[in-house]
């Protein structure tokens, strides 16, 4: 209990069964108590509001948002934070794109004399 923005307990990323509760009187504070952080790694909103979920959805800074659950994850959904969390996206295709790099490569396998350049005489007709 007790808890306010300068503490510790509520500007860090904290690993472990902790929950930080905050009062607010509105929804205005209640988003801007949730990104007053360097981080932004996961959130949930607990509501029973659809229309106030969706908009604390899209508003929230954070890479994971549940709604009236948390720390379930769909494997082929992306998981990663925003701001000053995580090490990029892990999970889907976004963790494809994160852990490879794209390459060219061409080979040419025949023996036979190549003109790079092709028909010379064709360029300066």
């Amino acid at each position: 209990g007790n808890v306010e923005r300068h503490m510790t307990c509520f500007q860090e990323e904290l690993f472990g069964p902790v929950v930080t509760v905050m009062p607010f009187d509105d929804e205005a504070e209640a988003l801007e108590l949730a990104n007053d952080s360097k981080y932004g790694l996961g959130a949930a909103v607990w509501t029973a509001d659809v229309r106030r979920a969706h908009r604390m959805a899209r508003d929230i800074l954070a890479g994971v948002l549940w709604v009236n659950a948390h720390h379930r994850n769909d494997p082929s959904a992306p998981w990663g934070g925003f701001k000053e969390s995580g090490i990029g996206r892990e999970n889907g295709m976004d963790a494809y794109l994160e852990y490879t790099q794209a390459k060219s490569m061409v080979f040419r396998l025949s023996d036979t004399k190549e003109n790079w350049f092709g028909d010379v005489s064709a360029r300066y007709s």
